[in-house]
């Protein structure tokens, strides 16, 4: 009989939330009994389009005129240090105190950093830490300011320290924590289930009428992407099918001057299993990282919930970016797909064209495809692993190393 110990997930986040972390907690927690996970949050649940059931969840509610944008960030930001976050340690403990979990699963993100640096290595509670952004990295420093990002990336890492145990979203970041912490942990990221290789087990089907690449999620490369754009806005005419993006997420790329409903078509989010069938039904996934290493920190050590998304799949993958990022090293370990670490729109394009004009993409790459998902990607395997250390925090009760 499985045990499932009554667990407690911590975070910015609420437990029906869009973006990638939320979808590789989600993912993770797949067979979690509703009754034995509780969850608390600086967010509200806003929908539960996601269909994650908790038994209960308590917001330590950010107030909306004080949360950090461009005007008055520098204040803002200090009012909620000065006030909020001294209120939202409280909460979290008054919460733990109430729920009595036997582990608290923190993901220390955004500004639910300075509450769970404060109220969580002391509880007395058998504490696990999933480290899935550094808070140093260049969007986060434009979003609160240099010095404090990176104050809330010391209190990150001290957590990670604190934790009985750990993990990290890829290779690179594992062995960077290791070297800054001392601490050795797992990889736990989105994944492929059993039903995905039953599918990448199958033969793709046939082609279909266009070329469909699809794109999951938040563009953050906006360069990189629009570099992808261009280049295939050249080749359209020379590809024998119609090529046409696919956007599927929570921001609309509408408003982006490349923009062009005549080949680009918006999905909007959807839920999980919708997502998966409507991206099975595409023939490319295209996941961009920053072709500069201006933002190492980011480039370097994250590694895009979406390109996981595509490999289940069963979809090969274009990747553009810096020779030194986490999913250019995969890449090139396995040939999932074309990518290019250069910003050469004639180079980029030449490539595109003889990739898209392969007439069975799907077939070519799903061997390949295959091997890269159970070696880095097979989500069981990560499941076990996490559990077994949800179950020794459970057994510990500790909240240190």
């Amino acid at each position: 009989m499985t045990v499932f110990p009554r667990l407690l997930v911590a975070t910015e986040f609420p437990p029906n939330a869009p973006g990638g972390g939320a979808a590789v907690v989600r993912q993770m927690l797949k067979p979690w009994p509703a009754e034995q996970l509780c969850w608390w949050s600086c967010q509200p649940e806003c929908n539960e389009l996601f269909g994650r059931k908790v038994a209960a969840h308590h917001v330590a509610l950010i107030p909306r005129k004080l949360y950090p944008n461009r005007l008055w960030r520098a204040q803002r930001a200090w009012l909620l240090e000065k006030f909020w976050v001294p209120w939202a340690a409280r909460h979290l403990r008054k919460t733990m105190d109430l729920l009595q979990p036997d582990v608290v699963w923190a993901i220390p993100h955004a500004q639910s950093v300075p509450p769970l640096a404060r109220a969580l290595p002391r509880a007395g509670i058998g504490l696990h830490v999933s480290i899935h952004d550094y808070m140093d990295d260049g969007a986060y420093g434009a979003r609160f300011g240099p010095a404090r990002s990176r104050r809330f990336a010391a209190q990150a890492d001290q957590l990670y320290a604190a934790a009985r145990t750990c993990d990290a979203i890829s290779r690179p970041m594992l062995e960077d924590l290791r070297a800054r912490t001392g601490r050795a942990g797992l990889i736990t990221r989105a994944g492929l289930e059993q039903e995905d290789f039953d599918n990448l087990a199958r033969e793709p089907k046939t082609q279909n009428s266009s070329i469909r690449v699809a794109y999951a999620g938040t563009i953050v490369a906006a360069e990189e992407f629009a570099l992808v754009v261009r280049a295939l806005g050249r080749i359209r005419g020379e590809l024998p099918r119609p090529v046409v993006l696919e956007f599927f997420g929570d921001h609309s790329p509408r408003s982006r001057e490349w923009f062009d409903p005549s080949w680009m078509n918006d999905h909007g989010s959807l839920p999980a299993a919708e997502l998966a069938k409507a991206l099975q039904a595409c023939d490319w996934g295209v996941s961009p990282m920053r072709l500069p290493d201006d933002d190492p920190r980011y480039n370097r050590f994250s590694l895009p919930t979406k390109f996981a998304t595509y490999l289940a799949a069963g979809l090969p993958v274009i990747v553009v970016g810096h020779p030194e990022s986490a999913v250019v090293k995969v890449v090139r370990q396995y040939q999932v797909g074309p990518w290019a670490t250069a910003g050469n729109l004639e180079a980029l394009s030449g490539q595109l064209l003889a990739a898209l004009s392969a007439p069975n993409p799907k077939a070519k790459y799903r061997p390949e495809i295959r091997r890269c998902a159970l070696a880095e990607f097979d989500v069981r395997q990560m499941r076990d692993a996490l559990y077994n250390h949800f179950r020794a925090c459970a057994a510990g009760k500790s909240g240190g190393a």
